[in-house]
């Protein structure tokens, strides 16, 4: 069973922004002896089915780092990808990278499902899979570019995310009037979102100082927009949803301090 697309793609944007920050020191670590050699690798594996796509991958992270190359920054928006992954691979030297990148391409011909192994980790897992998460993206592309929508041009972001009370971030502008946004991420042009009830009974209550922000087209150009006051100008259908939870208890038990 092979990956999803949205797996496959997110392997490619890890492989990008690899070899625009760390060019051959990362194939090097692989054992290919040029980037040709390992663009032949991925391909081999299903990710890519052209040279190009894979160097494209490339270009389009090149404009973020310091490399001598200035890529293809026009024809695609990754400045949120990257610092995407920043957040959560950037601390990694170039083997530990390279062992990251190795450990995911080489998931991709078994199960299909991506295991901690030698190369990848429990919490690289765990990241790769956090990095896949469309809402996330979103947040990330919004807070690299809020301040390009009109109505918050000179504010100030305040990340309300970890709380979850319903809003993602509060902005507060010039006149300390305090706005709350929520972000909501689409992969393409189209698409639905949905509200919890949570986000649902805040936007109730701030009106028109709450905003919900759709990031759409995630997959390709990411554009914003802005919708204030969304109860009113969208059409919204109560679903009610039951959710089984399982958990494990034990019988009540002394525990003894361990030192």
């Amino acid at each position: 069973m092979a990956l999803s697309t949205s797996s496959k793609s997110e392997i490619m944007n890890l492989i990008g922004y690899g070899l625009a920050k760390f060019d051959t020191e990362l194939t090097s670590y692989l054992g290919f002896k040029s980037k040709t050699d390992f663009a032949r690798f991925v391909i081999s594996k299903g990710l890519a089915s052209t040279l190009r796509a894979v160097f494209n991958r490339q270009d389009s992270f090149d404009p973020y780092f310091s490399n001598g190359r200035k890529g293809w920054h026009q024809r695609n928006q990754r400045e949120h990808i990257k610092l995407l992954i920043d957040s959560l691979f950037g601390t990694l030297n170039s083997q530990q990278f390279a062992n990251l990148v190795y450990g995911l391409v080489s998931s991709n011909e078994d199960s299909g499902v991506i295991m901690p192994s030698t190369y990848i980790t429990p919490i690289d897992v765990s990241r790769f899979q956090k990095m896949q998460e469309t809402g996330i993206q979103a947040e990330y592309f919004f807070m690299n570019n809020y301040q390009k929508l009109p109505m918050f041009s000179d504010s100030k972001l305040e990340d309300a995310r970890l709380w979850g009370n319903g809003f993602d971030f509060q902005i507060t502008d010039t006149m300390n009037i305090i706005n709350l946004v929520e972000v909501k991420g689409v992969r393409t042009q189209n698409g639905a979102i949905r509200m919890t009830d949570k986000e649902y009974s805040i936007a109730r209550a701030y009106k028109d100082t709450f905003h919900l922000v759709i990031v759409a087209n995630l997959n390709h150009a990411p554009y914003m927009s802005c919708i204030t006051n969304p109860l009113e100008s969208l059409q919204l259908t109560k679903y009610y949803i039951e959710l089984k939870q399982i958990s494990y208890h034990t019988l009540p038990l002394e525990w003894k301090q361990t030192i």
